[in-house]
This record gives C-alpha cells, structure tokens and sequence, in this order.
C-alpha cells in the first residue's frame, strides 16, 4: 500500500467518524425544538377564559428555521460519510473536492478534515488513482 493509499483509507474513515458525529449533532437542536414548542403548547392551553391564543411568527419562524438546520445538518452526515465511502472507492472526485470544501464549515472537526483532504486529493498520483482503470503504480496524468 503507497503513502496515498493509506492517507486516503485514513481520510475515508475520518470521512465515516465526522459523518456520524454531524448526523448525532442534529438531534441537539430536535431537544430545543420539543422544548419549545412544549412550551407554547402549555401557553396555548393556560390561555384565560379558553381564548386560543394566536401562533405568533416567532413561534413560525423558530419552527422553520430549527426544522432547516435539523434537516440540512443531517443531510451533511448523510453526504460526509457518502464522501468518505467514495474515498474509499476512489470514485466521484469532484464529489470529494466540493464535500471537503463544505466540510471546512464545520469547525473544529470539519475543518481539520476538509483541509486535510483538499491537501491530499490536489495531488497528482492521488488524481490518478482515481481514473478508471488506473492504479497506483500506472503512470500517466490526469487531464483536468
């Protein structure tokens, strides 16, 4: 196994680690979306004389925007641990650049990784393992 090889297995289980933890994240802000509307439940219910209280647009908005961030940090798991499967198959390149780009976002974790693998797929010998048909020890370049 080449130095390249190896870097990408490590990346590609750093890819699955990362993944797991962006997708464990989303479920912190699904406790304070619970809370809250638990809480404007109970508001609602305790309102005087039975008048239904109206649902406000902060009450809207924080719905929206705590349903958003849920969805789109699972979705990020979901594509980090895609990328580190493709790392690993040494499949869909640009795939890999664009997710390790996003990844940097991510901070502190993220970050480290996504340079990190910027750092190693801008390399030639690692482009050409990822042409079809080619290995580690084939020469040629890859045309980009």
């Amino acid at each position: 196994m080449t130095q390249d090889e190896e870097h990408l297995r490590l990346l590609s289980i750093f890819h699955y680690v990362v993944g797991g933890l962006a997708g464990l994240s989303a479920l912190f802000p699904l406790i304070a979306f619970i809370m809250v509307t638990t809480k404007v439940s109970s508001l609602r219910a305790s309102a005087p004389h039975g008048e239904e209280l109206p649902f406000a647009f902060t009450d809207w908005f924080f719905t929206l925007f705590i349903s958003v961030f849920i969805v789109a940090d699972g979705v990020c798991g979901v594509f980090m641990i895609a990328a580190g499967r493709f790392l690993a198959q040494r499949k869909h390149y640009l795939f890999c650049q664009v997710m390790a780009g996003i990844e940097c976002i991510f901070t502190p974790h993220g970050t480290v990784l996504g340079v990190f693998t910027l750092l190693v797929l801008t390399r030639d010998t690692v482009k050409r393992l990822f042409l079809p048909g080619e290995s580690s020890d084939s020469p040629g370049l890859l045309q980009m």
